[in-house]
């Protein structure tokens, strides 16, 4: 967020600096600004604070605060002086403080001399907090609100023995310098954000919210708070699930009207905070508006989560969506974080846990995926397909409403759970779609995820779930996925389809894919399946009906050991004269020498659907191990299946690109005539001027076009511009008329320009609707158009496509987010249909590719630096043999919503 011009100081702090956070043992707390009304609980903070932390604070023994120091603590301009704390319930765990200050070190205010760029900062963390990672956050946040205010450095005095504080500062990432002076270390830290600050932030909330989904998912004790006697109930079902599931840990049964006596064997209590141990896990299954009494008790007793199944949520209304808030902020202000409402709830299948805190009776077996779900309707049914098909879990979540935990959460917490290589998820709505391209981006170099995105035609938003519907279209949805490594698949049988595959079977190097069967007319299927999924099928090797368990032995030996596959797919019909059985040994014997060498071996076994018996290789404990081979009802099922396993793995094998630097980028330049034509507007259109001023400071040339208003004018820009020029109209009304030919190209003399003249004008009505301009002609080439949207979602998203309505109409149109590497660049270009075009299609000759992903790395520059720029548009841009030319230009400006995935580490807002 830019600084901000304040003529008098505001009266009070702005809204977003409040925040909730997670800390670094994955509990949360609330950040929010210090004023007079926390007088008491400061006073209630200070006398909590050992004797040595009071004195590493202030240099000196100050055992208690006078009431001009408790004002001058609560006291702020909120300019100059500015006080955050961090808050569980409604004590105050730590402040932070910092105080503008001149050349001599001493407090300033702003005035009209102008402002000083320089504060004093101080912490106090309340001793029993310190190692929580407190000040890190607190540091980030006022780091935050210094910027806003004009704060481009911090100063901090600090005690040589005061190691924690002066490791907060060291390792915050920021460029910092340090003075050793009359026994106090002076340390110095520029604000502006850095490559290595963004890296420690982004690693700290890594840690953090993985931290806080392993509390949620590896409880040790759990308390069913609604548990009834009553079968048929939610209470008792979540009761009998635990139980049946086998949990190692300690239960619990929570109902002030069910008594003394155990249900079904459980110790039963009134209330939470009767439960004699620790509650690490809270199953809520209570009525809606008892809930937020059950959320209090939960925190006053220190349980680490919540998994909310009640209903009667924001999928009830206004009124349920409030509820929702309200519950929301009331678990994170306690230290917890929420699963829920309205959901399935958790498993774990760990052998040392076996958590089964859901509605769900069937409990999967142990495997190596991942599985969130936000419906809990269509949970039950994953959880069903997946026993169904004999696909372990590590772990799986049902979000509901998703009010708080999300699927981005998983994501932190599967990327290094050791029990979890394949990520699994069904999204009904993403609640911030830039940190999920960010952390699936980063997860799948490692673990492949794969997604069902519902919603592919209305982008619509379920009931219950508080976000924004996604702008973009689906196809742009697609390809921000593809960009982020992210397998989307539009049903959930497919989304097993290709999980199972992924969860037992190596990646493919390549796509030269061998067919072995027992059937000539099913191998010639598989193989039309393959060219038509993109794949390069060799031809089926038909071993016919009569083929024996020893024929597929050799065949799938042979294919194995062939260096021109890169996977193998069986077909296998009921034979005539062969076991079954004895085909798939012989399949799951090769299978192992297929794990070894890296080559997936799927197979459509006698119309089986996921991990058949026969096919299985188990572990040491029983359970289906890497290797097993997944079987498909159909050919087609496994062909589209390793056909999306192969883009990915290509994916992965490609470079991750980088993001040039660009020394000669002009962004202060940019950065101001920006400020200046927004002014105090919330949307602008940039003149024909501004917008060539705009991307000349990014190195992108805007072809000059003069603008002219008769025949005479005409000729003046033809002569100063040289001929051949083209002339064109500029009118926005007209702009994407098939049916008005409004361009005249290659005029070579002033003749054949003044009867042009005459005609477009005739033909556009006047002058004045025309809107003419003259310009100098680009090389011949192909014409594209490059563009820069901003979504409310993702933020700044690049498109590309060749120009024209036969591109308009059919969609043929990629997309990539802000910022964009090179590979990304690349990718973009030839991901459009027409893309061949570029590249010498039919013999005509290349034209200059490397100069147009140049123009669109730029484009990204700009977005990147400039995020008023919401719209841009440059239409055409010419691709010659040589170079690339710019030859119209709109850019518009707007005030865009502030970003929600950088910044200060913060949880969403409920």
């Amino acid at each position: 967020m830019e600084p901000t011009d304040t003529a008098g100081p505001p009266a009070e702090p702005p809204a977003h600096w409040e925040a909730d956070v997670v800390l670094r043992d994955g509990a949360t707390a609330h950040v929010r600004p210090v004023g007079p009304d926390d007088a008491g609980r400061l006073v209630d903070f200070y006398a909590r604070v050992s004797a040595e932390s009071k004195y590493l604070r202030f240099f000196t023994p100050y055992p208690r605060l006078s009431d001009r120091d408790v004002r001058h603590f609560t006291t702020h301009d909120w300019v100059d002086r500015v006080g955050l704390g961090l808050f569980v319930g409604d004590e105050m765990l730590a402040i932070v403080r910092y105080d503008r200050i001149g050349p001599d070190g001493r407090s300033v205010r702003t005035g009209p001399q102008g402002r000083s760029a320089t504060a004093e900062v101080a912490f106090l963390v309340q001793d029993d907090q310190q190692g929580r990672g407190v000040a890190s956050v607190l540091l980030e946040h006022i780091a935050a609100v210094a910027r806003e205010r004009g704060i481009r450095r911090f100063v901090a005095d600090v005690l040589p023995s005061n190691r924690r504080m002066v490791t907060v500062f060291t390792e915050a990432g920021y460029t910092q310098q340090s003075a050793f002076e009359d026994g106090v270390v002076r340390l110095t830290l520029e604000l502006a954000p850095t490559e290595t600050s963004l890296g420690v932030m982004l690693g700290r909330e890594h840690r953090a919210e993985a931290r806080s989904i392993a509390r949620l998912l590896t409880p040790r004790s759990v308390a069913v708070i609604g548990a009834s006697r009553r079968e048929g109930t939610v209470g008792h079902t979540l009761l009998a699930n635990l139980r049946a599931g086998e949990f190692t840990g300690e239960v619990y049964a929570v109902n002030p009207k069910a008594g003394r006596e155990p249900i079904d064997g459980v110790p039963t209590y009134a209330s939470v905070l009767d439960i004699p141990g620790q509650v690490d896990l809270a199953l809520v299954a209570v009525p809606a508006d008892a809930v937020r009494q059950v959320v209090e008790q939960c925190g006053r007793k220190g349980v680490h989560g919540l998994v909310v199944v009640s209903s009667g949520f924001a999928e009830t209304g206004p009124e349920g969506r409030e509820r929702q808030r309200r519950l929301v902020r009331a678990a994170r202000r306690r230290g917890m974080r929420v699963i829920g409402p309205n959901c399935l709830g958790v498993l774990n299948t760990d052998p040392e846990l076996r958590v089964n805190a859901s509605l769900s009776p069937r409990m999967p077996r142990r495997g190596r995926v991942g599985m969130f779900a936000q419906s809990g309707a269509l949970g039950i049914a994953i959880l069903e397909s997946t026993v169904g098909r004999g696909i372990g879990l590590s772990t799986f979540v049902s979000a509901g409403n998703r009010a708080d935990v999300s699927g981005n959460d998983l994501l932190q917490y599967w990327e290094d759970d050791p029990a979890t290589d394949v990520v699994l998820l069904h999204l009904e709505s993403i609640g911030n779609p830039r940190k999920f391209t960010r952390l699936a981006r980063r997860v799948s170099r490692s673990k492949p995820v794969v997604a069902v995105k519902s919603g592919r035609h209305s982008q619509g938003v379920p009931l219950g779930h508080v976000t924004r519907a996604l702008s973009l279209p689906d196809s742009a949805v697609d390809a921000l996925f593809r960009q982020a490594g992210v397998i989307r698949v539009p049903t959930v049988a497919e989304l097993f389809d290709v999980g199972q595959l992924l969860a037992y079977q190596p990646l493919p190097a390549g796509d030269r894919i061998a067919i072995i069967g027992n059937s000539d007319s099913l191998g010639l299927l598989t193989q039309d399946a393959c060219a038509s999924a993109g794949l390069n099928p060799l031809r089926p090797v038909d071993l016919t009906t009569s083929a024996t368990a020893d024929d597929f032995r050799a065949a799938l030996a042979d294919a194995l050991a062939c260096t021109e596959t890169d996977a193998v797919i069986t077909v296998f019909i009921p034979p005539l004269t062969t076991s079954g059985d004895e085909v798939a040994g012989a399949i799951a014997d090769m299978a192992g020498r297929a794990a070894e060498i890296g080559k997936p071996l799927l197979t459509t076994y006698l119309a089986h659907e996921g991990l058949p018996t026969q096919l299985r290789r188990l572990d040491a404990d029983g359970v289906p191990a890497f290797g097993s081979v997944p079987s498909y009802p159909a050919p087609e099922n496994a062909v589209r299946a390793l056909a999306e396993v192969v883009r990915y793995a290509a994916w992965r094998r490609r470079p991750t690109g980088r993001v040039p630097e660009h020394p000669e980028v002009r962004t202060d330049h940019a950065r101001a005539l920006v400020r200046a034509r927004l002014g105090g507007e919330d949307a602008a259109g940039l003149s024909p001027a501004d917008a060539a001023e705009l991307l000349d400071c990014y190195g992108i040339e805007l072809r000059r076009a003069v603008r002219v208003d008769g025949e005479d004018a005409a000729v003046r820009a033809a002569t100063e511009l040289g001929y051949p020029v083209a002339l064109k109209t500029i009118a926005e009304h007209l702009r994407h008329r098939v049916d008005v030919d409004g361009v005249r190209l290659d005029i070579g003399a002033e003749a054949g320009l003044r009867r042009v003249f005459r005609e477009l004008t005739a033909r556009l009505g006047g002058p004045d609707q025309a809107r003419l301009v003259v310009q100098s002609m680009a090389p011949h080439g192909i014409a594209t158009v490059l563009g820069l949207t901003y979504d409310e979602s993702f933020g700044a998203v690049l498109s590309f496509g060749l120009a024209g309505p036969a591109t308009e109409l059919l969609g043929d149109v990629a997309h990539r987010l802000v910022p964009a590497t090179d590979q990304d660049v690349a990718d973009l270009v030839r991901e459009v249909r027409a893309a061949p075009m570029l590249f010498g299609y039919r013999g005509a000759r290349p034209v200059d590719v490397p100069a147009l992903e140049d123009i669109l790395l730029r484009l990204s520059r700009l977005a990147d630096d400039l995020p008023q720029v919401t719209s841009i548009e440059l239409n055409p841009v010419v691709v010659a043999p040589e170079g690339a030319h710019v030859l119209g230009a709109l850019i518009r400006l707007s005030r865009p919503p502030a970003r929600t995935d950088l910044g200060p580490r913060s949880l969403s807002r409920p």
